[in-house]
């Protein structure tokens, strides 16, 4: 119990700097000009033309007590280091692996997006229950219990739906495990929400135009191409610890590279170094396989517009961390190395944690870091112009309306920004 309160409070200190964070981005769509969210009322009167509404009701919690919208993200985000925690310690029985696991979840500067930006708040509330259930099904807890996270969790966010498969990579995977018989028993009522949740996401118009709009933008061929160009976006943002950016602006590939041919060769050799492992190394099959299972939903055969958002690996990287600790713990070293090279890796994910959330501190600070990165982006040369117009700084706004009309001459909302900028 010990470890865990010190894991939750080591995972909510790391992020105290977002209690300074604002509303940015999507942050406006689906919060602060969202009348949805704004009233119980009005999201009960709405609840059935919408998606998502677990999440859309925790931001009508925040809304309707008029603060707590960081706060909130924060433990989560703590509970989510803890039970991931205790997972990793059920699935192994490795204390010491789990918990340098969660602890590299917790403080890794990637969680940003997930845990500062408050619309990051579906990826990290969706986890929540996500993981409670799965802590749930491998302590033994009755299938209902189970079931009725998962329910809850397909109800925050869709990408939900991997559950019932991540259930079978646990029993695949872990130390110990019942019979088959009994993990069809335990799991088959998680496959039949799976079922029912699908049937549900085809019949809802939103969704089925969501997706079916995401084929209008490229084909499946193109997709397969953009989206191993998104995972080596994604797994470089791991590894780095740099270069984050809240609107990367990927673009969609249409042709092989020979870059983007090693990456997919790379990815494929890695999924066969995970089957490979099942018998011998199964903490190594279970990384891989829970990564790659992590971003199936959204960098697979489903069109995004947006090709690849860092709280996408909120999830997925925990599964490498727990790898990769299980695998150092076997080294013949000391513990007090052990701890040393564990220390000085945790204090760099804080300080470069700590660093990109007071890039949240402001619109205009957001803003500048993402067209410093991406400098073609005119959605974002669009963004950072309105905050420097809300700022009061006529002049940058115009510069930066006009940079993103060279980006791309038909962007609606720069143009009609450009027009209604009052003279200086």
């Amino acid at each position: 119990m010990r470890l865990a309160l010190a894991v939750a409070a080591l995972a909510a200190a790391a992020y105290l700097p977002s209690l300074a964070g604002v509303f940015h981005f999507d942050d406006y769509n689906v919060i602060v000009n969202y009348p949805t969210v704004h009233s119980w009322q009005a999201l009960f009167e709405r609840a059935g033309d919408g998606v998502r509404p677990l999440l859309k009701a925790s931001y009508t919690l925040n809304w309707t007590l008029g603060f707590g919208f960081s706060f909130l993200n924060i433990l989560i985000h703590a509970v989510n280091a803890v039970l991931l925690y205790l997972v990793g310690k059920d699935l192994f029985k490795n204390q010491s692996a789990a918990l340098v696991a969660a602890l590299l979840f917790a403080l890794h500067p990637a969680q940003t997006e997930a845990v500062t930006y408050i619309s990051g708040r579906s990826s990290s509330l969706m986890a929540l229950f996500y993981l409670g259930a799965l802590l749930a099904y491998l302590r033994g807890a009755h299938w209902s219990v189970s079931s009725l996270l998962f329910l809850f969790a397909m109800a925050t966010r869709e990408t939900a739906v991997t559950l019932p498969a991540a259930l079978l990579l646990c029993e695949l995977c872990r130390t110990e495990r019942p019979g088959w018989k009994e993990i069809l028993r335990r799991q088959g009522p998680h496959w039949a929400l799976l079922l029912a949740g699908g049937l549900f996401l085809v019949a809802n118009q939103r969704y089925f135009d969501l997706v079916a709009h995401g084929y209008t933008e490229r084909s499946l061929a193109d997709n397969l191409l953009t989206q191993v160009g998104g995972v080596s976006y994604l797994v470089l943002r791991l590894v780095s610890l740099h270069g984050y950016n809240i609107d990367p602006a990927l673009p969609t590939l249409t042709q092989w590279t020979p870059a983007l041919g090693f990456q997919a060769v790379l990815f494929v050799m890695l999924f066969i170094l995970g089957i490979a492992n099942l018998r011998s190394r199964p903490w190594i099959a279970f990384g891989v396989l829970w990564f790659f299972l992590q971003l199936a939903p959204t960098n697979s055969v489903v069109p995004r517009l947006d090709v690849a958002n860092e709280r996408q690996l909120y999830l997925a990287c925990w599964g490498l961390f727990l790898a990769l600790s299980v695998q150092f713990s076997k080294i013949n070293l000391s513990t007090r190395k052990i701890v040393a090279s564990a220390g000085v890796v945790l204090t760099v994910f804080l300080a470069t944690s700590i660093f990109r959330q007071l890039e949240y501190r402001s619109e205009i600070a957001l803003w500048e870091s993402s067209v410093a990165l991406a400098p073609w982006n005119a959605r974002a040369h669009n963004n950072l112009g309105y905050a420097y117009q809300l700022a009061g700084r006529g002049q940058d706004a115009r510069r930066e309306y006009e940079t993103a009309l060279v980006f791309e001459p038909r962007h609606a909302k720069a143009r009609l920004n450009l027009m209604f900028l009052p003279p200086e």
